[in-house]
Formats: structure tokens, sequence, C-alpha cells
């Protein structure tokens, strides 16, 4: 399996998610509402889900393996943390006013 694209949907600053994002695997399988959330700790990625008839949620598709959630989580995290150095790089910053 390969990822082949990642695209960030929609980055936000306020709360705990961050970004929606995504997917593209093998340039065939396109898995969309995956979540960048700010956890206590670290950023994590939640998969799609659903809540059920109980009021829980379950996700809707998601890596069987460690080493594919692993796969999903570094990448997505990577392309991210990319956009958001794009967009600080876009904006200007103090050193850019004129004096």
């Amino acid at each position: 399996m390969e990822i082949t694209d990642v695209k960030i949907r929609k980055i936000m600053s306020d709360g705990r998610l961050r970004a929606v994002v995504s997917v593209t695997i093998d340039d065939m399988f396109a898995v969309h509402d995956i979540k960048v959330v700010q956890g206590d700790e670290r950023l994590f990625v939640a998969m799609p889900s659903r809540k059920d008839e109980n009021g829980v949620f379950r996700d809707i598709v998601h890596p069987i393996s460690a080493s594919a959630r692993k796969l999903f989580e570094e990448t997505i995290l990577e392309a991210y943390e990319r956009q958001l150095a794009v967009i600080e790089a876009e904006q200007p910053g103090e050193s850019d006013e004129a004096v």
C-alpha cells in the first residue's frame, strides 16, 4: 500500500480539531474526513467515524495493523506540518513591516 496523495482540506486553530484531511491510496482509493486532533500530549490522527444507535462512535474505515496506522499518521502529520509552514511563510511577519 502506498499513500499517493494527502490533501489538507481545512485547517482550524480553535479547539482541539486542527485539520480535516483526505488521503488517496495507490492512486485508486480515497478516504475523506480524516481528522488531525490535538491530544493532551501530541497531535494524532482520527479516522472517519459514525455514531451508532447506542451513541458510540465507530470508525468507518481504519488501518488494520500497527504499521499501517503508523504510516497513515506519519504521512498525514508530515503533510499537515508542511501546510502550516507554507501558511506561516505566506503571512507577513513583524520583520516585513516598514520602519
